[in-house]
């Protein structure tokens, strides 16, 4: 365990390392700090021996000076080292914090099906702040008071050698107490910062599905499911506060019984004129002055224990396998011809396969439409084009590149994607639309976009129209205009092959035909994949693939379909009776 906390620590400190000169001025000023510690009862002896004892003039009007000296150089030299940490200590938090998310962007799509949304955000708003008293603080007190307890006990032993080792005598024993508390706390740790995720999981659903639990009457529920959830994080928490308030006490009561006996012994050698009284209190101020840093040395093992709980959290992030970038070939003038051969996939923890050996060839600007009950595979099939996910089996082929073999770049770059779950940002129109890569496109080409996405039509009516927010995942909008932005980002990018996931799920009668109309022109030229579930807006697709349980069960136009009577038939006769109901 502890050569893996060093490995943990060597790895964080690493982290401070780009900011050496700013962490180096602290641990200077700390240096200067903790050499003005033995100043402090060095100057009681002569004060005194030589001012109450001998009255020497000399010293009566000298030690004044000198404590005035001594303590202005002790504040500034304290000043600096706590700016100096804490602009270190930010530092670090926001690189460790720019990494995480550097990284985050970047993994799979099976990282976020596996993750709590909480748990990740757990790491970014509380873990990382856990490391900051580890990487920088818990150093710092280790350097400062290091050095203050060694010039301390170095002008005891200048006193005194006998009285100074029995200081020592206490050493081993405090050792013991904090090797014993240190595993503790961080068990106690650890389960602080998963209960403290729950906390984030808990609020982050009752935040997205506060609809729910009004329309439900789930208040109750939630309340005691917060409260369960927060009871434990207290409970840990309090567990961990016993641990580390218990070391404190148990250090100073080992302290108390050796300052007991250099009392005993220290009174002796005065009474024997061995001492005088100006070393006896000179050294029984040093011993005062050692319980500060021998406490702080003492409960630095909790910060430390904390920090490294929170850098196993955090590098366990950092560390984690981003999407494949094995592809080094660049698609260019893409024609959109997709083959999909042999390719099937099964989702982590299931036991069947989501789609089963499917070969489909989509030829340049074809339009075909992906139809089937809910879990036949549609929306998996389509995700495996931008590689969201990879086949189990099987390749799939873009323009008769294996995509496996593409940059990720280079393949995305020429899919456009509008999935049933719209996904907009709290920022302007403009911005949502021309969003990513596209940030740089001109207001002619985003108002094309819009025209064509029927979005102008409320755009217009705005208070600022393009420059309008359009606030958190669009929550200003309705869903069928949050849909239309979606469809608008689509076609702004322009890209050969365009995937409509039930894309027009979201809008009213009037809007989808104007969508219907927009598709018509947008699909010229293009290749388009539309999974749909509303069978009327499919029909002018060249062909339509039905898929059932995983497998291509029957393909063909809309009016061959309906002839043959079978699935796609039962299929629209079905939401065709549903509709007239």
């Amino acid at each position: 365990m502890i050569s893996k906390d060093i490995i943990l620590y060597k790895r964080l400190l690493s982290h401070v390392l780009p900011y050496w000169k700013r962490f180096l001025l602290s641990i200077v000023s700390m240096i200067v700090l903790a050499a003005t510690d033995p100043a402090i009862p060095a100057l009681m002896q002569p004060m005194l021996d030589g001012a109450f004892v001998e009255k020497d003039p000399d010293v009566i009007a000298i030690i004044p000076i000198l404590f005035i000296l001594l303590f202005a150089v002790r504040g500034m030299a304290s000043y600096i080292s706590g700016i100096s940490l804490h602009w270190v200590a930010n530092k670090v938090i926001m690189d460790l914090r720019q990494a995480m998310f550097e990284q985050l962007v970047n993994y799979p799509t099976v990282f976020f099906d596996n993750n709590r949304s909480g748990n990740l955000m757990s790491r970014f708003t509380y873990d990382v702040t856990q490391i900051k008293e580890a990487s920088t603080n818990a150093l710092s007190t280790l350097v400062r008071d290091t050095l203050s307890v060694i010039g301390l006990l170095g002008w005891m032993f200048y006193i005194d050698w006998a009285l100074a080792t029995i200081c020592l005598a206490g050493a081993p024993l405090i050792g013991i107490v904090i090797s014993i508390i240190r595993k503790r706390l961080r068990k106690m740790s650890s389960n602080v910062q998963k209960t403290m995720a729950d906390i984030h999981h808990v609020l982050g659903e009752c935040f997205d599905a506060q609809k729910v639990i009004k329309l439900y009457g789930g208040q109750k529920v939630e309340k005691e499911r917060f409260f369960e959830t927060a009871n434990a994080h207290r409970h840990f928490s309090m567990k961990f506060a016993m641990a580390a308030t218990a070391s404190s006490p148990a250090v100073q009561m080992i302290t108390a019984i050796i300052l007991a006996v250099i009392i005993y012994v220290g009174i002796e050698l005065a009474t024997s004129g061995d001492l005088t009284v100006g070393d006896f209190v000179s050294f029984f101020a040093a011993i005062a002055m050692l319980l500060g840093p021998l406490k702080r040395l003492a409960s630095i093992n909790e910060h430390i224990q904390k920090g490294l709980a929170a850098c196993e959290s955090v590098f366990t992030l950092l560390d984690m396998q981003i999407e494949s970038q094995h592809g080094n070939k660049e698609l260019s003038n893409p024609k959109g011809k997709i083959d999909f051969r042999d390719v099937s996939y099964r989702y982590a923890g299931s036991d069947l396969d989501a789609l089963k050996s499917i070969t489909l060839t989509i030829n340049p600007g074809e339009t075909v439409a992906l139809v089937g009950e809910s879990g036949s595979g549609k929306t998996t099939l389509a995700n495996l084009l931008p590689k969201f996910y990879e086949p189990k089996e099987g390749k799939i082929f873009y323009d008769d590149f294996d995509i496996s073999e593409l940059t990720l770049n280079s393949l995305r770059k020429n899919i456009a994607y509008v999935s049933q779950d719209v996904v907009l940002f709290n920022d302007t129109v403009r911005n949502n639309i021309a969003y990513g890569e596209l940030k740089d496109a001109s207001i002619d080409h985003i108002s094309e976009a819009a025209e064509a996405a029927c979005a102008t039509e409320f755009i217009n009516k705005m208070p600022k129209g393009m420059d309008t927010i359009i606030g958190e995942d669009g929550s200003h909008l309705s869903g069928g205009q949050r849909q239309r932005l979606a469809i608008a980002r689509a076609l702004l990018k322009n890209a050969r092959l365009l995937i409509l996931d039930e894309a027009t799920s979201s809008l009213d009668s009037h809007s989808e035909h104007h969508i219907q109309t927009a598709f018509e022109n947008v699909r010229k030229g293009r290749t388009c994949l539309i999974i749909a579930h509303r069978l009327s807006t499919i029909e002018n697709a060249d062909r339509i693939i039905v898929l059932d349980n995983g497998r291509i069960v029957e393909e063909g136009a809309h009016e061959g379909l309906l002839e043959k009577n079978n699935y796609y038939s039962k299929l629209y006769k079905l939401q065709f009776y549903d509709q007239k109901k």
